[in-house]
């Protein structure tokens, strides 16, 4: 999965010089969250949120004047207060790599940029989501399985055949070297398209007596 195909494009932009009153209308207006920040070249110069906005703004009990504090709001740029070289991804990486770099840095999203630097759309964390909701086929619903095999040759195809031989069709096969694998070991996740109870059961059997099987579950279509 890549990230020009999960990512927002066209991403509203700003510029340093933007003013903080006016990058708050802009993240309002549009009901958006970040927003990226471009120079005079058209390339990443940073980026701003609204929680930015919000520290930089004066509190509602400051005792400024009406006209003492739009003078305070224009005179904030978004150069003083936006972060500045911020982690970015390139449309051909991975929506993965994405996730890692969110994950690590605490980051809720990330500017795309292409090979120039330039502002190529936005990736968040809902995109990822998305994305993690697509490849698990969980919309579908269906039976999902959990089985630890071997990370050898042949493991996983002898699960499949097992699958076959039950009348299950497949809709996606995700597998984990994380939490619950031992050493030489892997956490497999099948989902297949959902089976009567009759023949559930005797499949849900074979699996635990061929390959033991942790426990399967039934989602019923989002």
């Amino acid at each position: 999965m890549l990230v020009k195909d999960w990512m927002t494009p066209g991403v509203i932009t700003a510029t340093p010089a933007t003013s903080l009153m006016k990058a708050a209308k802009i993240l309002k207006d549009n009901s958006i969250r970040r927003l990226p920040v471009i120079d005079e070249r058209g390339r990443l110069a940073g980026i701003v949120t609204d929680q930015d906005v919000m520290n930089a703004s004066p509190s509602k009990a400051t005792s400024l004047e009406m006209h003492e504090l739009y003078y305070l709001l224009s005179e904030i740029k978004v150069k003083d207060i936006m972060t500045k070289d911020p982690f970015v991804v390139r449309p051909e990486d991975s929506v993965e790599r994405a996730a890692v770099v969110m994950l690590e840095h605490r980051v809720g999203s990330l500017p795309v940029v292409d090979q120039d630097g330039h502002v190529a759309g936005i990736i968040t964390e809902s995109d990822v989501f998305k994305a993690l909701v697509g490849i698990t086929g969980v919309l579908q619903g269906g039976v999902q399985f959990a089985l630890t095999l071997k990370n050898a040759p042949g493991a996983l195809k002898d699960v499949q055949e097992c699958l076959r031989d039950h009348g299950a069709r497949v809709i996606s096969i995700l597998t984990s070297f994380a939490a619950g694998a031992g050493e030489d070991e892997r956490q497999v996740f099948i989902r297949v398209f959902d089976l009567p109870d009759a023949a559930l059961e005797p499949l849900a059997a074979d699996l635990r007596d061929k390959f033991g099987l942790k426990y399967y579950l039934r989602d019923n279509p989002v």
